[in-house]
């Protein structure tokens, strides 16, 4: 009877230049290995029928067993080796009654002024088309917020379109509101909102700062890489008046950093030439990058190929950020922020974001959706802001989600860093937002894989830049 069996999906074993790691899984924590664990280690995942107390013993023999029991014990305690006892479990399937609320998304126009050729919203229109919000249904929508989640400090409000300065005017309508109301319960409220940057003026950014809005602006790259996808309704480039616009609102925007998203797409995969322009040329504050991979729109899918180029990019620039990190400099790159703030957490997700439990996006017309992305499709909807959430549907979808039985996540070694993948990618790819998103699980692991080795030398080298950078940063984008 052999008393003690490996666990391989609870652990990762990871080498960065001469230090041996170890990944717990369930926890995402990282540990050091010494010569004596790494020893126990390899002999025990070596035994697939497993060890007794005799083989310990046998294998590191007088003076050495002590040591290689006590290690085993650390073993035990993590997982990693289980003695027969049930192990403790990870996380069983979601269940939920209430919806802690903490961000409510404002679709407030359906219309938008460009005509970008990968984008994904099913229903756009031309603005003169757009389907816009109405003040009394985003007054509602703040009021569930509320209702949902009533003993928070604070709470954001985040608003979206098509172009959401296109509905300016309700835009202003509810900060006027929303701030009075807000203080009076004695809570804070954020604003935030993405943009194409054409629509903003003096007064528009001027009355933005004045608000404190978190700020994300799309925009692609240099002009030819931009130009390719982001273009006008009548077909020509829009980098000029974007770059011109981004450029006039860096130069006035001083309540927080603002950050560019830039979508990746067939033919757009220079990683480090976009990076360089948009946070040296154009002067943002961070870039994040956020690769295509699924949709109706197949051309604008990066092939194989591509996305394998975009990931060796995205390292690359992870080396870069690597190199002015060690020096106490931050490259303003948000995708390897995000992973540093993930591991420096100990973030370890059960879901793959907060849609459907902490966040929800609402159409013009009041309908409740898992997120922006869905807003206009065909995915169901979870109640409205005049019915409420219908929360035995939405409860239902999120415990789905969760629950890993017979899927690759069960084992993987990311499975609570990742939890699966986008919502959107997977109902976009498969039509099922309930499968994880397959089609990039290996490039995936790499990039986590990546990540913990620059997380490790930054802790070993440097790290007070996790205080310095990490602690205080905000996110950008959504």
């Amino acid at each position: 009877m052999k008393d003690f069996h490996y666990q391989p999906a609870n652990v990762h074993r990871v080498s960065v230049d001469d230090d041996a790691l170890l990944f717990h899984v369930p926890t995402t924590s990282l540990f050091a290995l010494d010569e004596m664990d790494g020893a126990v280690l390899d002999f025990i995942s070596g035994r697939e029928e497993g060890i007794s107390f005799d083989d310990l013993e046998a294998r590191f023999p007088g003076e050495a067993t002590t040591e290689a029991e006590a290690r085993l014990e650390n073993l035990l305690r993590l997982d990693v080796v289980n003695d027969g006892r049930p192990l403790k479990p990870e996380r069983p399937p979601i269940e939920i009654e209430n919806f802690p609320l903490t961000t409510i998304v404002l679709n407030v126009n359906t219309g938008c002024n460009l005509a970008c050729s990968y984008c994904y919203k099913e229903d756009l229109a031309i603005p003169s088309k757009g389907q816009k919000m109405i003040f009394d249904t985003a007054k509602r929508s703040v009021e569930l917020l509320l209702q949902e989640n009533p003993d928070r400090d604070s709470y954001n409000i985040v608003f979206f379109g098509g172009e959401p300065l296109s509905n300016l005017p309700l835009i202003r309508q509810v900060v006027d509101w929303s701030e009075p109301h807000f203080a009076e319960l004695g809570k804070e409220v954020n604003f935030s909102l993405t943009t194409n940057a054409t629509l903003l003026t003096e007064d528009i950014i001027d009355w933005l700062d004045a608000h404190r809005f978190g700020l994300t602006v799309s925009m692609d790259g240099p002009k030819a890489l931009h130009d390719l996808n982001r273009k006008t309704v009548g077909g020509k480039g829009t980098y000029d008046a974007v770059a011109k616009k981004a450029r006039l609102l860096l130069s006035r925007y001083r309540s927080k950093p603002v950050g560019v998203r830039v979508t990746l797409t067939a033919g757009v995969t220079q990683i480090h030439e976009i990076w360089d322009h948009l946070k040296n040329d154009i002067g943002f504050a961070e870039v994040g990058f956020s690769p295509v991979t699924s949709g109706d729109m197949d051309a604008f899918n990066l092939n194989g190929d591509e996305l394998a180029e975009v990931f060796a990019g995205m390292k690359a620039l992870g080396e870069r950020f690597l190199e002015e990190a060690l020096e106490g400099g931050n490259i303003g790159y948000s995708n390897m922020h995000q992973l540093m703030q993930d591991l420096w957490e100990g973030r370890s997700k059960a879901l793959p974001c907060g849609a459907g439990v902490g966040m929800l996006a609402v159409n013009h017309d009041g309908a409740l959706n898992l997120c922006h992305r869905f807003v206009g499709s065909e995915m169901e909807q979870f109640g409205s802001v005049d019915t409420g959430i219908a929360r035995e549907e939405l409860a239902s979808f999120i415990k789905a989600r969760s629950d890993r039985t017979e899927k690759g996540c069960a084992t993987c070694r990311i499975r609570n860093l990742c939890a699966g993948g986008c919502y959107h990618e997977s109902y976009a790819h498969f039509s099922d937002p309930l499968k994880p998103a397959y089609h990039y699980c290996d490039l995936m692991r790499d990039w986590v894989d990546f990540g913990i080795g620059i997380y490790a030398r930054l802790i070993r080298e440097a790290p007070e830049y996790f205080h310095n950078h990490i602690s205080p940063r905000r996110a950008f984008g959504k």
